[in-house]
């Protein structure tokens, strides 16, 4: 089976004030905070989520995008 191409940019939105900033996924970890650098309200993971990525971002982390699971 081929590997699938990963996305490693995705734009995040803050659901506080609404501000998006495109940013880099990291590939070897999840990232479970992230600091909206509009408001400074520090984002977690949606119940169900793995990453602020994957809740907040316009593409999922890299191991959702691989496999469908994540690295938890």
């Amino acid at each position: 089976m081929p590997e699938k191409d990963v996305m490693l940019e995705s734009t995040i939105t803050c659901p506080e004030c609404g501000h998006a900033k495109q940013e880099t996924m990291p590939t070897d970890a999840c990232q479970w905070f992230y600091e909206c650098e509009g408001c400074g309200t520090l984002l977690k993971p949606l119940p169900g989520d793995c990453c602020v990525y994957c809740s907040y971002g316009t593409v999922p982390c890299p191991p959702i995008q691989q496999d469908g699971r994540c690295c938890k």
